[in-house]
């Protein structure tokens, strides 16, 4: 079987509007998943792309799901209709941190990859492509987009350099995104360049 990879251009300029605004605390995710279905540990559960415990820390997820109104099995039902699982896997070294992921979706490369700020990727893909209005293909995020498709959000560890992102696909179905460090030397060196600077 042939590898294919492509590289993925990472987006920066996202003009998608943001429906969700409210802020969600760790206890009461525990206790939404406390109370919740298998349906919801399935899609929330360890090991999954969609759990807000990756890097090793909470991130408030309240942006990409409204739990208020998000509907898990019609995700879970995506998922299976795909073929695919949401499983990730990630790993640093001491220049990158390194997140893998198996896409869900019908085997076309549809996945974007957005950064914002510096701070957090957003990985996101449809289901099928859209067709019809322009207008809804383009704002399906801002919706009940796991009607959809699948939109997650990571939050980048505080040495993460936001900057240097790099993205590729393999074989349309294994998303691999690398985030560089920050180099502690670098650091140092603009440091010391700013304070010569001052002294002269």
């Amino acid at each position: 079987m042939t590898t294919t990879r492509k590289q993925l251009e990472v987006l920066t300029d996202d003009q998608t509007p943001h429906k969700w605004c409210v802020l969600l605390r760790e206890d009461v995710f525990k206790k939404f998943m406390s109370q919740g279905s298998p349906a919801v540990h399935k899609v929330f559960g360890g090991g999954s792309l969609f759990s807000p415990f990756l890097f090793g820390k909470f991130f408030d997820p309240s942006d990409a799901f409204p739990l208020w109104e998000f509907d898990a099995d019609i995700l879970l039902a995506g998922l299976r209709s795909s073929g695919q699982s949401s499983t990730v896997d990630w790993f640093q070294t001491d220049q990158d941190y390194v997140l893998k992921a198996d896409l869900p979706g019908d085997g076309k490369n549809n996945v974007q990859v957005y950064e914002e700020n510096g701070k957090v990727v957003e990985i996101s893909g449809q289901w099928k492509q859209q067709g019809g209005d322009s207008k809804s293909t383009k704002d399906w995020r801002s919706g009940n987009w796991w009607e959809h498709g699948y939109v997650r959000k990571l939050e980048l560890p505080q040495d993460a350099d936001g900057r240097r992102i790099e993205a590729s696909v393999t074989n349309d179905l294994l998303l691999e995104i690398k985030i560089h460090k920050i180099n502690p030397l670098d650091c140092d060196i603009n440091h010391l360049t700013m304070k010569d600077k001052e002294a002269v």
